[in-house]
Order: C-alpha cells, then sequence, then structure tokens
C-alpha cells in the first residue's frame, strides 16, 4: 500500500487544512521529495492532512505545494525548497496569510502565472495533481468508477459505442481513427476471446503526457479500458509501457492491485455478468513498437516489428484474436465521456476535431508542462497565452508538433488551428502531443538532422525504404552541416523524402521525412545558405562557424583561456586574446563566460573579415 498516504499525526475528522506535494517524476527530480519529508515533520501535531498527487502540469514551477482550507480557498507555492516550508506552515497553515511572493496559482486571486491553468480545459487533466494516484478512495472521491458503473448497470455495450461515437473522440495516439468506429469493429469481430491494449509506449523526444497522466491518475485509464473491454465484449486487457516509466508501473500496479481489492477488476465487476483483468507488459523503448502491429509482437514476446495490413488488429490482433488498441489519453477521456454525455464531449472543439488535447510543452517555453487545450486553438494562443511566450525573450521561430514523425511549422503559420486537418494542410501532425517550442537562434537544417538521426537509430530496419532511405538522408544532412553541402542536395532529399514516404511499410516509416520536407518547405534560405555559402545563420553548426575575440572590447583578463578545455585562447594579461580556430572546439565556454561581451561567433563571409 502507499508508504506517503494521508500522513499526519492529526485526526483526520478535526482537519481543517490540506497540503498536497505534486510527487510526479517532474516535482520528484526537481527536489519534491525532501519537501514532502520536511512538511511530514512541520505538522506532526497539526490538525492539517499531508498527501501526495501527481503532475500538477506547472512542471516548470517544480517543486509545487498546494495549500487547500476545507472551507476554501487554494494555494499552489512554486519552486518549494526545505528551507521554506517552516513559513508557510507558520504563516500561512497557522497564521491564515499565504505568502504572495511565492505563490504561482489561487482560486482567490490572479497571479502572473494564472493564465497557465485558466486559459485550459481541462478533461483528462482535471484531476492530475488533484488525487493521490496510489490511493483508490482519493479517485473514489471524485467520482472514480461512476462510469463503468453507470455503463454496467444502465447501458448496452452498443449503447456504450453509440455515446463514444457521437463524442467524436478520435485516437490521441497521432492517428486520429474514430474510437468508436475502432470499438466497433472489434465488437462485431468473430470470436469469444478479445483483447483491450493501451499503448503506454511514448517513444516521442520531449513527450511525456502519458507518462504524467499514468502517473498522476492511473484509475482514469483503468476505468477507461474496462469500457472498452465491456463494449467490445474483451475480458482481458494489456498496458504496454516503456520501462523507462518505473513510478508509472509502480503506481500502475498499485492501481490494479486495488481496483482488483475494491471489486473493480477481476470477476463478475459490480455483481454484473463481465468479468475484465489487466495485465502489464514492460517495452524495451523501442520507438517503432508505437505502431500498434509492432506492439502486439512485443506484446506477444517477439521482436517489435510492424506487419503489413489486412488484417487489421481488429480481426487478427495479440494472439491473433480480435484487439484493439488505443493510447493513454484516449482511454482517460473515456469515463468523462460516459458520465458527461458524448454531446458535452463534442461541443469543444472543431467539426472533424472534437473535445480537447493534452500537450507537452518544451523548448524554449517560459511555462514548460502539461497542458489541455480545446480542439482548435491557435498555435500563438497555446504559445503566449498558456505557455507564456519564449523563455529566451526572442522571437518565435518554429513549433513542432507531432514528435518525429511530424513538422516544422514556422511563425508565419502560428495562427493555425490546432486539429487534425488544420495541421495536416501544412504538412504537420497532430501526434501524441509532443509540442517542441523553437526560438530566431535554432537552426532549421539541424534540427531536421536531430530528429532524423532519432528515427534512423530507431527504426526496426523491415522496409528497405525506411532502413536505407533514413540513413542516405542522414548522409546529405550530415553534409550540408558540415559545410560539405552541394548543389542539388535540396532536390535530393525531398526525392528522397516522397519516395519513403510513399514506399514505407508502417505508419512511422511513412512519416520520417516530415521534419526534413516542411523545414525544406519553409527554411529553403537556410539550406540554401548552408550549401551555397557555408553559413549557418543561426550560427549553430560548429562546422560553419568560428569565435573570434574582439580587440577593443577584451580587457585581458584570461578567464576564457583558463576556461577553454581546448587550450585554443593564448594571450597575455591586459592585452587582447586570440582564439587558434584549428584548436577551437565551437563549445561556446568563452562566450558564457565572458563579462565583456569580448567574444563573438561569425559564419559564412564574416568569417573572412
Amino acid at each position: 500500500m502507499n508508504e506517503h498516504a494521508n500522513s499526519t499525526s492529526a485526526d483526520k475528522s478535526g482537519v481543517t487544512t490540506v497540503v498536497n506535494v505534486g510527487l510526479a517524476s517532474c516535482g520528484i527530480a526537481a527536489g519534491a521529495q525532501k519537501v514532502y519529508d520536511t512538511f511530514k515533520t512541520a505538522l506532526e501535531g497539526l490538525a492539517v492532512e499531508l498527501t501526495f498527487s501527481g503532475c500538477m502540469g506547472m512542471c516548470y514551477n517544480e517543486p509545487l505545494v498546494e495549500v487547500r482550507s476545507l472551507n476554501g480557498g487554494r494555494y499552489i507555492y512554486g519552486k518549494v525548497q526545505p528551507e521554506q516550508v517552516a513559513r508557510i506552515v507558520q504563516e500561512h497553515i497557522q497564521g491564515g496569510t499565504p505568502i504572495m511572493d511565492w505563490v504561482v496559482y489561487s482560486d482567490r486571486i490572479k497571479t502572473p502565472d494564472a493564465d497557465f491553468i485558466d486559459k485550459q480545459q481541462r478533461i483528462i487533466l482535471k484531476h492530475c495533481g488533484v488525487v493521490n494516484p496510489e490511493d483508490i478512495d482519493s479517485y473514489l472521491s471524485v467520482g472514480g468508477y461512476k462510469a463503468i458503473e453507470k455503463a454496467l448497470k444502465s447501458m448496452t455495450p452498443e449503447q456504450v459505442i453509440e455515446e463514444i461515437s457521437r463524442s467524436g473522440l478520435r485516437g490521441r495516439g497521432g492517428a486520429g481513427f474514430p474510437t468508436g468506429t475502432k470499438w466497433s469493429f472489434a465488437r462485431k469481430s468473430p470470436g469469444r476471446e478479445k483483447y483491450v491494449i493501451c499503448n503506454a509506449d511514448e517513444g516521442d523526444p520531449g513527450a511525456f503526457m502519458d507518462r504524467s497522466v499514468l502517473e498522476s491518475n492511473p484509475h482514469s485509464v483503468l476505468e477507461g479500458m474496462l469500457i472498452a473491454g465491456y463494449a467490445m465484449g474483451a475480458e482481458n486487457g494489456y498496458i504496454y509501457i516503456r520501462a523507462e516509466y518505473p513510478l508509472a508501473i509502480k503506481r500502475l500496479k498499485i492501481a490494479i492491485a486495488q481496483a482488483l481489492e475494491k471489486g473493480y477488476l477481476g470477476s463478475h465487476i459490480l455483481d454484473s455478468n463481465f468479468s475484465f483483468n489487466i495485465m502489464i507488459r514492460e517495452g524495451a523503448g523501442a520507438f517503432v513498437c508505437g505502431e500498434e502491429t509492432a506492439l502486439i509482437a512485443s506484446v506477444e514476446g517477439k521482436r517489435g516489428m510492424p506487419r503489413i495490413r489486412p488484417p487489421f488488429p481488429a480481426q487478427s490482433g495479440v494472439w491473433g484474436k480480435p484487439t484493439s488498441i488505443n493510447n493513454v489519453e484516449t482511454f482517460a477521456n473515456v469515463p468523462w465521456i460516459i458520465l458527461n454525455g458524448g454531446d458535452s464531449f463534442s461541443r469543444f472543439g472543431t467539426e472533424n476535431s472534437k473535445g480537447t488535447k493534452v500537450f507537452a510543452l518544451a523548448g524554449s517555453i517560459a511555462r514548460g508542462g502539461l497542458v489541455e487545450v480545446p480542439m482548435g486553438i491557435t498555435i500563438n494562443e497555446i504559445v503566449y497565452d498558456v505557455g507564456g511566450g519564449l523563455s529566451s525573450g526572442r522571437k518565435l521561430k518554429a513549433v513542432q508538433t507531432g514528435g518525429p514523425s511530424g513538422g516544422c511549422i514556422p511563425a508565419s503559420l502560428a495562427d493555425t488551428q490546432v486539429d487534425y486537418d488544420s495541421l495536416k494542410k501544412i504538412g504537420a501532425i497532430m501526434g501524441s502531443g509532443g509540442m517542441l517550442i523553437m526560438d530566431d537562434s535554432t537552426c532549421m537544417v539541424d534540427v531536421a538532422k536531430f530528429f532524423l538521426k532519432f528515427t534512423k537509430s530507431e527504426s526496426c530496419g523491415k522496409c528497405t525504404f525506411c532502413r536505407v532511405g533514413t540513413k542516405q538522408m542522414l548522409k546529405v544532412l550530415e553534409r550540408i552541416t558540415n559545410g560539405e553541402g552541394r548543389d542539388g542536395d535540396i532536390e535530393l532529399l525531398e526525392e528522397l523524402g516522397q519516395k519513403i514516404s510513399a514506399g514505407a511499410l508502417c505508419g512511422l516509416g511513412q512519416t520520417v521525412p516530415n521534419p526534413v520536407l516542411t523545414t525544406i518547405k519553409y527554411f529553403r534560405h537556410e539550406y540554401e545558405a548552408h550549401i551555397f555559402d557555408k553559413a549557418c545563420p543561426a550560427k549553430k553548426c560548429k562546422a560553419l562557424i568560428s569565435y573570434q575575440v574582439l580587440a577593443d572590447a577584451c580587457k585581458g583578463c584570461g578567464r576564457c583561456s583558463r576556461e577553454c578545455p581546448t587550450g585554443a585562447i593564448t594571450g597575455e594579461k591586459k592585452m587582447p586574446f586570440t582564439i587558434n580556430q584549428e584548436m577551437c572546439a565551437r563549445c561556446g565556454l568563452c562566450i558564457s563566460v565572458c563579462k565583456f561581451n569580448a567574444i563573438t561567433v561569425t559564419t559564412g563571409k564574416e568569417r573572412g573579415k
């Protein structure tokens, strides 16, 4: 059972205040466990309930601590350190006066970061950062498992599928296939033995939506799988999760054990004829296992490689039985839809993209973290209204959606609505929900190389187009960023990209060229500068830049020389120093330590001046 849950010395009947510490991976990495332990000691003997939750979404402000009065009033403190705990206890909890300089969000007053929460529309994340993920009673207290109860007691399987179809819910794993239709296919497939699979592989760099939901509210996903199993006539489910998510796995195991104990899993659930069990399968972190047929092979203990379809999983999936696969976010939507109705869900979003979408904001963004917004919101609204603009203070250059399979959207198109159709029109995809924000210091050729290097390494190698094509595209990109680009390289990349898209076996392989093709489409001038001018406009590609000491600005302090890891900087005290270009590693350390802005980066023709 939970070693942390509700740890106080107070009798709960006399509790007046709840202190909630965010203990998801983001919070723990920032030191939240020490903060929790400090509160545990400081609250000894007080009528205060100390508990913990998962991710509150404001990852940029971790560690986060919520102080909630049972008489009303919610205050969230950001970047809390153990040495601040005593003052919070004394002044706020005992004295009744919140320390507003430390508060990042409150339901009582407007704070500078309030828009991060207030501009969202939370369905999936509504109880993330609120419920204790290791205590089923906490989930039950906010209406948990009421949806499966409603389905079992007052709805037929067909009515459940109809409600999901009416909601317009589409698969949130990236492909966007209608969920109700997928469930209907599996239900109509012949055979008594059927399976439900939750795809929690989440292999995109910079994506952490599924991990956060599983760490914060695992029962919502279990309940969604239960409803899917009832609707399709399945009695068994698998959660396929990458082994690199130890905390999520731990909390899933606790949740499954508690659900079994309470009778929400197992035989004759809620005294009905419906039985359902859930098993966990840990993946080895192969990106290709995000593709459903490769995932099925991995669940069966085989090497994770895609296969030709048809047959589709709904007809022949795991163990050759009808199988329906959805990702974490899709399942987490299901209980809300069943309780509130499909029409309530479909009132959010656009005509063909209903509901909300969870995004992981990363990169050069002021408020990095987990957000949930209605479909149809624009990229600019996400970046500036919710995300608070760019952390660097520079101009927005591009936004990458969909991870390695997605596209780079230029700032000029940032008024594009975020929905399946609008993103597809400009060459991007929704993907699972990663959103990488890039400022104008980013080299787009280098970005394309980064994503292609990842997908080339992750290619399963089964089909020639992906295995060989990605290798050849990467060679061309490396040549360009090394200053060896040739006339015709851009056209060669376009040709290779188009052929890989048309010829690759699986959806992952078919979308591999997207980052390259979209950066060529919207930032062609940067490719041309690399190839023809031997210049990197963003001054990022090491082979195309050099570091120069500005003699008029250099004071001869020698700090750059002392910090240089290669010994490339030499000179005499109080005289301008010089940089040996052959020895220089272009690491940038000299710029970071120079107090006089005496070192500059040059590229292309500038290097000869």
